[in-house]
């Protein structure tokens, strides 16, 4: 773990600098799902690139948090807002919430863990200052759903009614502006088949990063760039 934080530091350093990271138009931000697989280059962001042959800066972290206190652990990319920095973005890829609620309160009595992530409104909470805020500097963004699991052996399996819980704000939050889009990924797994998962039963297999980085890849490609 410890070996991670220490490569994604040095990743959020130095593609900040990088020709790739000046150029490039789309920017990943959020938690090990959007993270993993990227050790094989299968991740989801590494799916949207190779699908629009355009190269995807991506800030995602193992363990990332939406609500992330310490300014210390933030600079390493834990907490996800911290994780964008203004740029010349078309699009931003943005999920999160996860650790927030599973390591928060156990996916257990978190009405006001998701309320502090994001309203039953949709008008406060991290989530729509984050989007608002990318959205003022001229993004479009995309919003993540989690998987669900395949329904045996997931640590995380009672964890089903608060992910329902955030998607449901989620969207509404996406159907109250053109430029977010909300993607649920709750759809994906059939029952039992245990092939959209690492062994964990957490994270998504290289399966379920290529679908899910392909539907991101259509939304992008559904919208003309804007240079």
């Amino acid at each position: 773990m410890m070996r991670f934080l220490l490569l994604s530091l040095f990743f959020l350093t130095a593609c900040g600098d990088s020709p790739v990271g000046r150029e490039a138009r789309i920017l990943a931000m959020g938690d090990s799902m959007m993270a993993w697989n990227s050790l094989g280059g299968q991740s989801i962001p590494d799916v949207v690139s190779d699908v629009l042959g355009e190269p995807v800066v991506d800030r995602s972290v193992s363990g990332a948090r939406m609500i992330y206190r310490l300014p210390v652990s933030g600079a390493a990319g834990l907490s996800i807002p911290k994780q964008y920095r203004a740029g010349n973005w078309d699009w931003v890829i943005l999920n999160g919430g996860g650790n927030d609620l599973w390591l928060g309160c156990g996916c257990g009595q978190c009405d006001r863990k998701m309320d502090k992530l994001i309203s039953e409104d949709t008008q406060t909470g991290v989530f729509p200052e984050l989007v608002t805020r990318i959205r003022q500097d001229g993004a479009r963004v995309i919003l993540l759903g989690y998987l669900r699991t395949p329904g045996r052996s997931s640590p995380i399996e009672n964890c089903r009614d608060e992910g329902d819980e955030l998607d449901a704000r989620l969207m509404r939050l996406a159907e109250g502006d053109l430029g977010v889009t909300f993607l649920p990924a709750a759809d994906l797994v059939p029952y039992g088949d245990l092939s959209f998962h690492a062994v964990d039963r957490i994270h998504p297999s290289p399966k379920a990063s290529r679908i899910i980085g392909g539907r991101v890849a259509e939304v992008i490609q559904s919208v003309p760039a804007s240079r």
